[in-house]
């Protein structure tokens, strides 16, 4: 398998090819989702096949996403901060290292909490099937942190409407300095 070229985009390194690569998060372009915390994917215009991986940073009281189920796993690991799991109507605080893995079905949101902010790696299975499987249910739980939606729908642009409202159209940033902890 050859090695895919990388390509500067207007906001950070991307590939559009097929092959192995590396690239620094810093160096790669980011996604502002404002009330939602900034990420990056590591893709440029072809997405990875099999799964998504992205690593997420919140303010506090920032969601990762509205609470939702699908019927791809998913899988989520803390590198920074802490956060609330609202996992099946239940509340789990987390922390530095912990890992949550999400099988398929599962009703879940994460919210950061604490005084800093919080870096989540997540990895999630493509393929979620026609309809893209995903429903965001009614959470008064998650409601409580702004990570639910009023009505349920299985439509993302419902579910994040309130959430993109005041936010540009194209999303894609550069990275920030202060984003990712620094490596000693």
């Amino acid at each position: 398998m050859p090695e895919a070229p990388l390509r500067v985009s207007k906001n950070g390194l991307v590939t559009d090819a097929e092959g192995w690569f590396i690239v620094n998060a810093r160096e790669s372009r980011w996604r502002d989702e404002g009330p939602l915390g900034a990420y990056c994917t590591f893709e440029g215009k072809r997405r990875f096949p099999h799964f998504g991986i992205n690593i997420s940073v919140l303010e506090p009281g920032e969601a990762i996403g509205m609470y939702h189920r699908e019927r791809a796993q998913e899988a989520f690991l803390v590198l920074a901060g802490a956060c609330l799991l609202i996992v099946e109507g239940e509340e789990r605080p987390l922390e530095i290292w912990d890992f949550f893995y999400c099988p398929p079905e599962t009703e879940h949101a994460i919210v950061a909490t604490g005084k800093q902010p919080a870096v989540v790696l997540a990895v999630g299975a493509r393929g979620r099937g026609v309809g893209g499987g995903i429903v965001y249910p009614v959470s008064d739980v998650a409601a409580r942190y702004d990570a639910s939606v009023e009505r349920e729908t299985n439509k993302s642009t419902e579910a994040y409407a309130k959430a993109h409202a005041g936010l540009p159209r194209s999303k894609w940033v550069k990275y920030r300095a202060g984003w990712l902890p620094d490596s000693d």
